[in-house]
């Protein structure tokens, strides 16, 4: 059996954990997010430049409007992170068009190869960003006793 106090400590150090956690991720993610959109507004042709203009991320819902592109989650449960990458709005409602076409008009992706170019490098980064947390944790523990 376990003592309490031991327990209190451990417990203790998983909030940390997953705090810390948490902020590592949501910089990543940010990061990430913004080298997404950076290359989907490169690659989206553009007439009069409305629909670059609305491709964009923000946490937690896509606004009003928008197609949503993308959505990245990290965590579970409480402080649940969700990114949402976005383009289109009323202004610039052919988002989806562009992206995959129609009868009449190719498709001329702009998303789905950010994504895709970046989708390596983002996994990387949280891994990264959770394993340094965790380091950290498990060095302020062993200097705890």
């Amino acid at each position: 059996m376990l003592d309490p106090r031991a327990i209190q400590r451990l417990n203790r150090k998983l909030s940390r954990f997953t705090e810390d956690v948490a902020k590592e991720l949501r910089r990543e993610m940010e990061k990430s997010a913004q080298e997404i959109v950076n290359m989907a507004r490169r690659l989206v042709p553009v007439d009069e430049g409305d629909l670059r203009d609305s491709i964009g991320w923000t946490w937690g819902n896509a606004p009003e409007g928008a197609m949503t592109l993308g959505e990245v989650r990290g965590g579970r449960g409480k402080g649940n992170l969700r990114i949402t990458i976005y383009a289109g709005n009323s202004k610039a409602f052919w988002a989806r068009w562009v992206e995959f076409g129609t009868k009449k008009m190719r498709a001329r992706p702009y998303f789905f190869p950010s994504y895709r170019a970046n989708k390596k490098r983002m996994r990387g980064r949280i891994t990264r960003a959770t394993n340094k947390a965790a380091r950290r944790i498990a060095a302020q523990a062993s200097g705890e006793r």
